[in-house]
């Protein structure tokens, strides 16, 4: 069989657009220095709930240089759809880095819903999205989080913790009970986080 047929066969099969826990470990994705500290952030910008879908750029440094949130439609989990998703959402708000020999900036999702931890079906899609979405705006595809009512696991690894969970409100550091600041960037991608935070 050829490749285009490979492709073309691989396109009308939504099964063949999801990745499995196994071969997400076996892709070599990036772990983060500190996961915790990402999902804190991420929460108290995007105040995600259920079926909230958050994908983050962040820099060598793990500093978030972008980030957008959508809703996930009521549809079949389809990796393909969820690609499209994604890249729409990062073409809004950052450039590629296409004319990039290697990726310098990661791509992370952190997916809010329903259930529990483990691994699912509509998860493996969301992971086969991520990855085909960063191949396609010149971007190392990174971790894929779940952020559910037991908390937020790190998919592929044995990082997680309880808070935040699916219904917290954002955490505060600040003993006043003030919100986070949010994380440090300059130029465009400052304004598109205050814009992302406002929604």
């Amino acid at each position: 069989m050829s490749a285009s047929a490979d492709l073309s066969a691989a396109s009308a099969n939504p099964l063949a657009r999801v990745l499995e826990p196994a071969e997400w470990a076996a892709a070599g994705i990036p772990l983060l220095r500190n996961p915790r500290e990402v999902v804190v952030g991420l929460h108290a910008l995007h105040r995600p709930r259920p079926s909230t879908v958050v994908v983050a750029v962040l820099d060598q440094d793990e500093q978030l240089r972008a980030s957008a949130s959508f809703t996930r439609r009521q549809a079949p989990a389809d990796g393909w759809t969820f690609r499209n998703a994604l890249l729409a959402q990062l073409r809004r708000v950052i450039p590629h880095d296409l004319r990039r020999r290697t990726p310098v900036r990661t791509a992370v999702l952190l997916h809010c819903r329903e259930g529990d931890a483990r691994w699912t079906e509509e998860d493996g899609a969301w992971m086969w999205g991520l990855r085909d979405a960063c191949t396609l705006h010149g971007l190392r595809c990174g971790s894929y989080i779940t952020l559910t009512g037991d908390g937020w696991q790190v998919l592929g690894e044995r990082r997680g913790g309880r808070r935040p969970d699916s219904q917290s409100a954002p955490e505060s550091t600040d003993p006043m009970g003030a919100p986070p600041a949010l994380p440090r960037t300059g130029g465009v991608a400052s304004e598109v986080m205050h814009r992302a935070a406002a929604r």
